[in-house]
Parts: structure tokens; sequence; C-alpha cells
């Protein structure tokens, strides 16, 4: 189950990227889980997912 808090949220999504998928879209394709809900929800304490580090980091 995904986190509702977005801090939380920030730190399961970057685990699950860095340690079993090579991307966002491969993580939402597998879970079953809504990419625009993921990033509209971390968006909301300014972070974006940086494809090239495959991790969502600050928004500048």
């Amino acid at each position: 189950m995904m986190p509702k808090d977005p801090v939380m949220l920030l730190s399961y999504m970057n685990l699950k990227l860095r340690d079993y998928y090579p991307s966002l879209e491969a993580f939402c394709e597998d879970t079953g889980e809504d990419i625009v809900w993921i990033t509209g929800r971390l968006a909301s304490i300014a972070y974006r997912y940086d494809a090239g580090r495959n991790q969502f980091v600050p928004s500048a």
C-alpha cells in the first residue's frame, strides 16, 4: 500500500526506484499505481521526477 503522507511517499518511491525499478513508468506499470497521483502528490512538497537520476528531487 502506498503511503498517503507526501514525505513518506517520497522516501518510499526513491527506495523503490533505487532498488527495484529502472524508471517511474516501469514502477507504475508493474504495480498499477497512478503516475499522475504520485507526481502530483510529490509536487505538493516541491519534488519532481528526474528521469536521468531515476529519483524524485527537489524542484528548482
